[in-house]
């Protein structure tokens, strides 16, 4: 019990160390935050904006004002500017057009009714054009892995998907299995009730018990960044470096919403440069891939990679 007050107490503090470092890097004139009460709101008692006075309250100066945690843009306000900051940003030069993105797209097939076929299709569709790797449900990870053989494509299995509630024990046996099975790269969902309850014990047990049992092959984190808040979101990242994961993963594709460039760029503020940030969700034109690059990514999940790395439009969901 006191090893998992511990836990708890260090990830709180890392959580509100980030905030407050992110807080006091507001941008300026083009932060997105326009909505933060003024320096006398709270002081006053007038209500913030939100608070069902219908009033607009804009920072004069252009910089959020230190009150901003009422602002429902607050998660844009506290990373925008890691984006124009540059910090471990990756803008690679090498990429001059759409085709120049495959080696960094995880090419991706998760629904649940995908057939033999469909799976031959993309895993022949990730051969040809050259992409990262081949992301699927862990019963078809076999298959893929059969028709990637001698490819520079590895085939990937996702684990817990996608509500990343299942016991560690089980997830950590689905990663094996997978492994077994052909997998090179394990995609683990994170178990955001444990992590909404601050039972971080748990949620460190969770992921480390599957990068444990995934060795030597790199696992990565989804943490379905739209589902959390801000701390949420740092204390994710915090703990996903902590276990061992390679990667930490916006999104599942499967809830209400997907990648964006503030979370990736919240997420590569926080895990610095030694663990990768994959984006995914609502990836589908080369545009949305080359923002969420610049922001940090150095993976993008996507189904829709065939038309991202052709300039055409689609309207795959993942």
């Amino acid at each position: 019990m006191a090893e998992a007050d511990d836990v708890n107490q260090v990830v709180d503090e890392i959580a509100d160390r980030v905030r407050r470092r992110m807080q006091a890097l507001r941008a300026g004139k083009e932060q997105p935050c326009t909505t933060s009460p003024g320096p006398s709101a709270r002081d006053s008692g007038a209500s913030p904006r939100g608070a069902g006075d219908g009033s607009s309250h804009t920072a004069s100066s252009g910089e959020c004002a230190p009150s901003c945690d009422v602002c429902p843009n607050v998660d844009s306000c506290g990373t925008v500017n890691a984006v124009k900051s540059g910090a471990a940003r990756i803008s690679p030069e090498s990429i001059r057009t759409s085709a120049d993105i495959a080696p960094y797209i995880d090419h991706t097939l998760l629904k649940p009714e995908a057939s033999r076929e469909e799976v031959i299709k993309l895993s022949e569709e990730a051969r040809k054009h050259g992409f990262a790797t081949v992301c699927v449900n862990s019963v078809n990870v076999a298959l893929a892995a059969r028709i990637l053989a001698g490819s520079k494509t590895v085939p990937i299995a996702v684990v817990g998907f996608p509500l990343g509630a299942a016991l560690p024990s089980a997830k950590a046996f689905e990663a094996r299995e997978a492994i077994r099975c052909g997998a090179k790269e394990i995609d683990m969902v994170i178990n955001i009730g444990a992590l909404k309850a601050k039972d971080y014990a748990l949620v460190l047990k969770d992921i480390a018990m599957v990068v444990d049992a995934s060795r030597p092959h790199p696992v990565k984190v989804i943490l379905e960044t739209s589902q959390l808040s801000l701390e949420e979101k740092i204390s994710a990242c915090a703990l996903s470096k902590a276990a061992g994961a390679a990667f930490v993963k916006t999104s599942t594709g499967f809830s209400s919403g997907g990648a964006t460039a503030e979370d990736v760029a919240l997420m590569r503020k926080v895990v610095g440069d030694d663990v990768g940030v994959k984006a995914s969700g609502g990836v589908r034109s080369s545009e949305d891939a080359m923002k969420m690059i610049q922001a940090g990514a150095n993976r993008i999940g996507a189904s829709a990679s065939v038309a991202i790395i052709t300039g055409q439009k689609s309207t795959a969901k993942y």
